[in-house]
């Protein structure tokens, strides 16, 4: 019995058989923070003033409050995606699984706080941005 083509070893994916939906999942994840930073950097250089009330009142509009929370999403997915393939790399030992679930909690509080944080803009603020 051989090992079969190139070809039928690439489809295999490794003995978790997983391997490449993950790393998909992770060029998806850059690909979507870069649109959306790209966004955030365009929107925030048209804003016609940087004070607190300007910056509180645009957050408050429901399609720059959207996309916020969606780039919080891409960024933290990212972020814990990356760094618990480093953790599973070079990680050998028992310590790994705290990592992970430490990395894993770090990353949901991130979330929470951010997604929260932008909610109560929007939804206390009552101006619109100039």
């Amino acid at each position: 019995m051989g090992n079969g083509t190139q070809l039928g070893r690439v489809r295999g994916l490794g003995s978790a058989h997983e391997g490449a939906g993950e790393w998909w999942k992770h060029k998806v994840s850059a690909g979507s923070n870069l649109l959306l930073v790209l966004w955030l950097i365009v929107s925030i250089a048209l804003l016609p003033a940087y004070d607190y009330a300007t910056m509180q009142a645009w957050i408050a509009q429901p399609l720059v409050a959207v996309p916020l929370i969606l780039l919080v999403l891409s960024v933290t997915f990212h972020f814990r995606h990356g760094l618990q393939v480093v953790i599973e790399d070079y990680q050998h030992n028992e310590t790994r699984f705290v990592l992970i679930v430490l990395l894993e909690y770090f990353t949901i509080t991130v979330r929470v706080l951010a997604i929260f944080a932008i909610l109560k803009i929007a939804f206390t603020t009552t101006g619109v941005a100039a």
